[in-house]
């Protein structure tokens, strides 16, 4: 009888042959990084390859965070064809890297034509790697110890005396906010509530799967508490177990100022050094460079953020929440930093609240995350909270306001229950009623999809329907200034407007009867659908754009606004020039009357020497009393005639002799 192993022997041996003859990928490939430890100063890390044999272009390099992730389950990648020596077989590239708080590790990949397989695709249907042919795997890397606290962001409270500040630990031990009026003396100590989610909480694919999962960490929310008005404040986060942030400045509220400074954008998103599941958001870059900027120009004058929905677009990768809050720390640190919900931080299909006329607008957009991490990762004023209905946190931060200097800001949500006497329109409504109007004579209230567009966006045409039944209403009677929404990736100013109609053309004005409506969905997302086409050509837009759409353009940026008691001045800046594309004024009821301002329908746009005022000559603005302007309106009363008769004339042959252009963009659904 012969034995079970006698019997295996032959093809043992014949496997160990044909392995021999067989060419092997990877037996003198190399992979190598450095620096093995990585700093908050020093995060890029350097992969250098060699020993690859007949380089193909789809050779490619995969992230990965914990290191015990699977193949398939890369947090990113590049390809080896992005070195410029890859033909050779060598190469390396250089990543910028966050703290995702568990080590790194890199493998390298062969991958064939005849392999790729469009069932496994990313966003744009560009077919993901394989994983069949690993080359090679390099020793692991990670951060050092006692960095102190990562994702450092400032917000707003209920009490002008207060803020906030927010960040992430791994540990969730005690770290606290040490603050004070000199930087050489913290000496106030503030301690932090600390909570964290985890997977079970997750509600949908891939949010809740090992693919899109990874430990968010712990988050952190401390209050500062009697700070006094305007006074520029220094702070840093942490412990002397864990080691400190580092020391970061802000400028408190100030309840008695006389001007707001502000900067507004939707659907910025992120940007990563690599590729990954979804295309990411490149521009964001610009968007927070140029916002840098002229927050350094205004000093110690007080501002704030407003990022109206469509957050990071994590859709259920939560490294990408990591990434986000790593990019917007040099602005987040210093200014306060207030969000509103969008479908891409909630959407799901068994969200509690989904009317039928609703359906092609709540998807699957959240990839999963229920609004979990939006809730958890940021803490708005207010209180405003609706049940998930599954085992998760109550989702937060839905509608809340506070003023800031000479504007009162209300942010709104148009993903949960905004109908007449839901929760969220009853808030609104008291909210409206109790504004003091000497104390803030501008309302701007905003929320994520636009009630205004002429976009060619039909999937919500049945909720805009909606929004302008609920909420059109209260705008006009409470006279609230500016509406401000997202969601489309694009900018477009309208006329002051009720019922599709125009109340006044100019771009200079007093309150007129209607709210200012503006899409400012231009922050860094690049999906967009096109203008409202031509019924007889589908592929191309109608121009001239409808005489209440005032402004539209496709470049990405972002608008900032100035306001003081009597003008309320709101500017779109152009990331390709950071430069005023568009501008709008409108003054309060407390401005004195004058012939350049009264409504004019023939000031139909704005002139180039107004739109490009600069923000420092905006910061600049002196307000004289209103005496003062009475006295004077007599004297120049027959210089005002002569000016505005001039301006009407130009306006008019500018505008009849303008040669319409417009720029084609993607058709893709936001």
């Amino acid at each position: 009888m012969i034995s079970r192993e006698a019997s295996s022997l032959p093809l043992l041996l014949l496997a160990l042959s044909l392995s021999l003859l067989a060419p092997s990928l990877s037996s003198h490939v190399s992979l190598s990084v450095s620096p093995k430890t990585l700093t908050r100063s020093n995060r890029t890390v350097r992969i250098q390859w060699s020993g690859v044999e007949s380089p193909s272009e789809l050779d490619w390099l995969g992230i990965y965070s914990p290191p015990s992730s699977r193949d398939k389950n890369f947090i990113g990648y590049v390809f080896l064809n992005s070195s410029a020596t890859w033909q050779s077989g060598y190469g390396s590239v250089e990543l910028p890297l966050v703290n995702l708080r568990s080590n790194y590790v890199f493998r390298l990949f062969r991958w064939t034509y005849d392999e790729v397989s469009y069932r496994h695709q990313d966003h744009d249907g560009n077919p993901l790697p394989q994983t069949k042919h690993r080359l090679a795997v390099s020793e692991e890397i990670g951060f050092a110890s006692g960095l102190g606290p990562e994702q450092i962001h400032l917000s707003f409270t209920d009490n002008e005396d207060e803020m906030r500040v927010m960040f992430i630990t791994a540990d969730g031990k005690e770290n606290v906010v040490r603050h004070g009026l000199d930087e050489g003396a913290l000496n106030q100590t503030a301690g932090t509530e600390v909570k964290r989610y985890e997977q079970a909480h997750m509600c949908d694919f891939p949010a809740n799967s090992s693919i899109g999962w990874r430990d968010p960490g712990f988050i952190h929310d401390g209050v500062m508490k009697g700070l006094k008005n305007g006074k520029r404040y220094y702070y840093k986060v942490g412990s002397d177990a864990t080691g400190w942030s580092a020391t970061y400045s802000f400028i408190s509220r100030d309840s008695q100022s006389n001007e707001t400074f502000a900067f507004l954008f939707g659907d910025m998103g992120t940007y990563t050094p690599y590729r990954t599941f979804y295309r990411m958001q490149d521009e964001s870059q610009s968007t927070v460079k140029w916002i840098l900027r002229d927050l350094k120009a205004l000093e110690n004058k007080p501002a704030l953020i407003s990022h109206i929905g469509d957050i990071s677009y994590a859709r259920g990768f939560s490294w990408v929440w990591d990434e986000f809050f790593n990019q917007i720390e040099p602005i987040a640190t210093s200014t306060p930093y207030h969000v509103c919900i969008g479908n891409h931080e909630y959407d799901w299909p068994n969200q509690p609240w989904r009317p039928w006329w609703a359906y092609s607008s709540y998807n699957k957009d959240g990839g999963g995350e229920c609004g979990v991490p939006y809730s958890l990762k940021f803490h708005m004023p207010g209180d405003s909270s609706e049940p998930t209905g599954t085992p998760a946190p109550a989702t937060r931060n839905l509608y809340y306001s506070f003023s800031a200097g000479v504007v009162h800001f209300i942010y709104i949500s148009t993903e949960t229950n905004f109908e007449q006497g839901s929760d969220q329109y009853k808030f609104i409504k008291s909210d409206l009623e109790r504004v003091n109007r000497e104390k803030t004579p501008f309302i701007v209230l905003q929320g994520h999809r636009p009630m205004y567009t002429t976009s060619n966006e039909v999937r919500d045409a049945g909720l805009r329907e909606k929004m302008l039944q609920s909420f059109e209403p209260l705008l006009v009677q409470y006279k609230v200034t500016l509406a401000l929404w997202g969601h489309v990736h694009r900018y477009e100013r309208f006329c002051p407007v009720k019922n599709f109609q125009c109340v006044n053309v100019s771009s200079s004005f007093k309150y007129a009867g209607a709210p200012v409506h503006m899409v400012i969905g231009m922050g860094g997302q690049d999906w967009q659908p096109i203008w409202e086409p031509r019924p007889d050509h589908q592929d191309r837009p109608i121009f001239p754009q409808p005489i209440r759409s005032m402004y539209r353009g496709g470049e990405f940026g972002y608008t900032r606004l100035v306001a003081t008691k009597e003008k309320l001045k709101i500017e779109y800046v152009g990331n390709h020039d950071g430069q005023v594309h568009d501008m709008v004024e409108i003054f309060s009821d407390l401005y004195v009357d004058n012939p350049i301002y009264d409504n004019d329908d023939n000031n139909n746009s704005t002139s180039n020497s107004t739109a490009n005022t600069s923000f420092k000559e905006a910061k600049e603005v002196v307000v004289e009393p209103r005496v003062g302007n009475y006295v004077k309106a007599g004297s120049v009363i027959m210089a005002a005639l002569l000016l505005g008769y001039v301006l009407g004339f130009f306006t008019k042959w500018k505008r009849e002799n303008k040669q319409p252009t417009w720029t084609p963009v993607k058709t893709i659904e936001m």
